[in-house]
């Protein structure tokens, strides 16, 4: 079972990403950060579903903003007012310990064996690297749903270039994804071929889940969506089944200024340059296609039992 670090902006499918990772990984903590919600939402979210789905792992409390851009809006119109469809009195603390030092003394306390899976903006993780350079090569590999390459006419989906985790802090996911980090990325042209209808979800017979869904549902029905994309979720299925993915290797970048930022872009070949914004940058794993009814199946079949 793989040992990770769940890091989360908490929101509707992040939350299915970590009702599926409770069957699947052996969760350390789980830390959160802005994004989808303020990070003090994120924590009161992570607390109260954890509860609801009966999982017991400690909650962190990681970055509040990005580390140059000033914050944007929470995504509530996606999401509902408190991130998780609005439907639940929440009586949880938004207050909690330190989400960068609990990422940096667990990963030196297990060297080469934690991944991270990260399904909101990458704050936390530059954070980290920042304060404690030697975790780098300690990392086993970072999972991230973020970004989008253009496949299958997936593009952008908060501006025509850039995906929302990406997007809320740009410089953090430049740093991160050009270091020395492995990174496996789980980008918009893979999470959008996996998607779960509405009688999809009820059949799971996961109150909580079929609950918080509503809304985001509703909100993909009006923009003419019929059901609703895993995103976060495939993060998980690719620790448990990677060759149901097709993989390409590739430096990855990120544009943090102008009409395309939080653009993610790849290298598509290596011509002589006299300035190549890849040198250096260690090739990432870029998930490009997958085998969706696997992923939906093995998914289906993980939150049934």
């Amino acid at each position: 079972m793989e040992k990770i670090i769940f890091d989360t902006d908490i929101g509707v499918d992040d939350a299915f990403a970590l009702a599926y990772a409770a069957k699947s990984c052996d969760i350390l903590g789980i830390t959160c950060v802005f994004g989808n919600v303020a990070v003090e939402q994120a924590v009161r979210n992570a607390r109260l579903f954890s509860h609801k789905i009966g999982l017991d792992v400690p909650v962190y409390r990681g970055s509040s903003r990005p580390l140059a851009h000033l914050p944007t809006p929470s995504a509530w119109d996606v999401h509902g007012a408190d991130g998780l469809g609005g439907v639940f009195d929440n009586p949880w603390s938004g207050a909690a310990e330190n989400a960068i030092d609990f990422i940096i003394q667990s990963v030196r306390d297990n060297p080469d064996a934690l991944t991270i899976v990260a399904i909101g903006p990458l704050t936390n993780i530059a954070v980290a690297i920042n304060q404690a350079p030697d975790i780098i090569p300690q990392i086993k590999r970072l999972v991230v749903m973020g970004g989008a390459f253009g496949s299958h006419g997936h593009s952008g989906n908060v501006t025509p270039f850039a995906e929302f985790n990406i997007w809320k802090d740009p410089h953090a996911a430049d740093q991160v994804l050009s270091s020395a980090i492995p990174v496996v990325m789980l980008p918009l042209d893979v999470t959008l071929e996996v998607t779960v209808s509405g009688d999809d979800i009820r059949s799971l017979n996961h109150p909580v889940l079929s609950t918080i869904s509503q809304g985001y549902l509703a909100y993909s029905k009006q923009h003419g969506v019929e059901g609703m994309a895993l995103h976060d979720t495939l993060t998980i299925a690719y620790l448990n089944h990677p060759e149901w993915f097709g993989v390409t290797t590739s430096p990855v970048r990120v544009v943090t200024d102008r009409i395309n930022r939080g653009q993610t872009l790849r290298q598509l070949n290596s011509p002589a340059t006299r300035d190549d914004p890849f040198a250096g940058c260690r090739p990432q794993s870029l998930c490009l296609t997958v085998e969706a009814e696997h992923v939906k199946a093995h998914f289906m079949a993980a939150l049934r039992q």
